[in-house]
């Protein structure tokens, strides 16, 4: 590490003092365009250094941050500016027209130059500034730092995806100053994190975790290298320039690491890493031996929600102990297993998991949304849609959300398990399961599948390979092959997109 801790995105390089100055000036500037404590202002910027400032600005003067998926419709972004009730949204040139075009009336705009190194990533010439609206390196250049410390600052809120309905904005508590070394602690035990080392976010900063990550990092003094988009071998340039220490992680870039060619991983010295955490997903067992096997035994993974922040973590031992394992339980967070009647069941046995954060990370709610937040609890534990299993040691097992979950014939089907079997080709790239209507069995099992670039793939093959594997109520009835399935940056598939042509008719199949 450097004397003087940095954060770098592409050739962009600055140090702390001067990312914490500039998010200062930019506090001071949003309180005089009247955003002040506990009012809200949007994010929708791709990543990039100035995405980091603009967060940690609300921490400087107790504004509250809503950073937004940028790949989001116009439907969406106008629901969620209107419902976060945001005064401001920082927006990239590239991203304005879309924000221009649904901007609710009273809102105010702060255009934010698009890095060349960040265009260049997307493919896209770097547009000039429009002069529409004020500028953001202008406003910092000529704002004076805010002078007052807030105690309590806010947590970024977060939009969910979901697979139904309208996203919906968590918002939490703000972080109490006595418990904030806990939580601090904590969050750092899941992210498998050590403030003496250098980290590595790859993942798109709207997300929850590269988020807290991100926060987290520049709060303990660690340098921090953030992609601005996430490639496969880039990153392995990067661990292997940069000599990081600490990635995070989610399992479609496991997936995709794997897929370069032995002679293209085998090029870059990866022996300063000391710890890779992974979250967000399910990852198939067979996907993480092969990056244990590769790594070493520094693969970690923790699991929870938006909502509950990491609720249980596993090391490698504690993995390769207990294959397919989330973890356990961290501090004083607890799971529990609830059946369709409401009972807790035993270890062993599947139902609805229920989670209860460690006590130092700060209640939350669903922005104009109290009644479904009452919904998801019961006995202080939440949910968070997921179905899955405790075993006798207290460890948990992730079977399939909730909302995924397809019902054939009176049984349940676990689209995961299929999309774990799928991926096990090697002329598949990535797959989507998903339950689509049926008008006999209710429901029937639709793959969409990614091939590996220059590679062919058969459905009928695919039906083949999961005859062989999984009882024969799971082979999908219907196999489509795309040649690139719709995703979010951090790999994560827009499920909702592959549905929606399917919910107007049963299909007969």
């Amino acid at each position: 590490m450097s004397s003087a801790p940095v954060v770098r995105c592409g050739p962009d390089e600055r140090t702390h003092l001067e990312v914490k100055d500039r998010s200062a000036r930019l506090a001071t500037a949003l309180a005089e365009m009247g955003v002040r404590h506990g009012d809200r202002y949007a994010i929708v910027m791709r990543n990039e250094i100035a995405f980091l400032e603009a967060t940690l600005a609300g921490a400087a003067n107790g504004a509250v941050p809503v950073p937004v998926n940028w790949h989001w419709t116009c439907e969406d972004l106008a629901h969620l500016l209107i419902d976060s009730t945001s005064k401001v949204v920082i927006v990239h040139t590239d991203l304005l027209s879309a924000v221009e075009a649904i901007l609710p009336e009273g809102v105010r705009i702060i255009e934010a130059p698009v890095p060349q190194h960040v265009a260049d990533e997307y493919g896209f010439a770097r547009p000039d500034p429009t002069g529409r609206h004020l500028e953001l390196e202008a406003l910092i250049a000529n704002s004076e730092p805010v002078a007052t410390a807030i105690t309590d600052p806010p947590l970024s809120i977060i939009y969910t995806s979901g697979t139904t309905g309208r996203p919906k904005g968590i918002l939490r508590q703000p972080v109490a100053p006595e418990t904030a070394s806990t939580m601090a602690e904590l969050v750092m035990t899941g992210l498998a994190l050590e403030p003496s080392m250098s980290t590595l976010i790859p993942a798109p900063l709207y997300h929850t975790a590269p988020n807290v990550h991100a926060t987290f990092a520049v709060a303990l003094g660690m340098d921090l290298e953030i992609m601005a988009r996430f490639d496969a071998e880039k990153l392995l340039a990067l661990v292997d320039d940069r000599r990081i220490n600490h990635v995070q992680m989610v399992p479609t870039m496991f997936v995709r690491l794997l897929r370069l060619a032995p002679e293209i991983r085998s090029r870059y010295d990866l022996s300063s890493l000391m710890s890779v955490v992974h979250a967000a997903a399910p990852c198939p067992r067979e996907i993480k031996q092969k990056v244990i096997d590769w790594l070493g035994p520094i693969v970690h993974e923790f699991y929870g929600g938006s909502e509950t922040a990491m609720v249980v973590a596993c090391t490698s031992a504690q993995w390769l102990a207990h294959p397919g394992t989330v973890g356990r339980p961290i501090g004083d967070a607890a799971v529990t297993i609830v059946g369709d009647d409401g009972a807790e069941l035993p270890p062993g046995e599947v139902g609805e998991i229920y989670l209860k954060p460690f006590s130092a990370w700060p209640d939350f709610t669903y922005l104009g949304n109290e009644a479904k937040r009452r919904d998801m609890e019961r006995d202080g534990f939440v949910t968070i849609g997921d179905i899955g299993y405790v075993d006798a040691e207290g460890y948990v097992f992730l079977e399939d959300r909730r909302n995924d979950m397809i019902i054939s014939g009176g049984v349940n089907i676990y689209p995961a398990e299929i999309e774990a079997c799928i991926v096990e080709l090697d002329t598949v790239a990535d797959v989507a399961v998903f339950g689509v209507l049926h008008p006999e069995f209710g429901e029937t099992i639709a793959a969409h599948v990614e091939p590996v670039p220059g590679s062919t793939v058969e459905p009928a093959a695919i039906r083949a390979h999961v005859a062989g594997r999984l009882a024969k109520y799971k082979v999908p009835s219907i196999v489509i092959v795309e040649k690139e399935l719709p995703r979010e940056d951090s790999g994560k598939l827009f499920k909702r997109k592959l549905r929606e042509p399917y919910w107007k008719d049963p299909v007969d199949a």
